[in-house]
């Protein structure tokens, strides 16, 4: 046990680090395991797409949107749901919805406000269109 305490009395900086490390993972676990916006992968995305006719919204920008996105997916910018401006998607509120971005960022905010708008089912799909197209899953550049 000494030597432990002598490594952290030589080494205060590389504990405090370890310790800081430590408290971000187990915050982060536990903030995650209490979030009503629960993080899928791209294959569950796919079964509540499928088998529960999941609705899809992507927040990117316009252009980005215009680059490709999910089939079927809902354009609708993260500005305009962080205004509350959901009345496209109103009537799918107890559907399930997954949110998307380009990497997850933008979607998770955006989840968060579509949660306090009263949606009931929110996903964030975990790695947003990175993953999607790492995945080999289709994408489209229709509207």
């Amino acid at each position: 046990m000494q030597e432990y305490i002598d490594f952290a009395i030589r080494h205060e900086m590389l504990v405090l680090a370890w310790v800081g490390l430590a408290t971000a993972i187990v915050a982060t676990a536990v903030k995650a395991a209490f979030s009503p916006v629960k993080q899928i992968d791209h294959q569950a995305a796919v079964t509540l797409i499928n088998r529960q006719d999941a609705l899809v919204i992507d927040v990117r920008a316009q252009d980005e949107f215009a680059r490709g996105h999910i089939t079927n997916s809902h354009h609708i910018p993260l500005a305009q749901i962080e205004q509350g401006n959901t009345t496209e998607i109103d009537k799918h509120k107890e559907k399930p919805v997954i949110v998307v971005c380009e990497t997850g960022a933008r979607a998770e905010t955006a989840a968060s406000k579509l949660v306090k708008a009263g949606f009931k089912q929110v996903y964030l799909l975990r790695g947003g269109l990175t993953q999607w197209r790492a995945g080999n899953l289709p994408v489209t550049k229709k509207r």
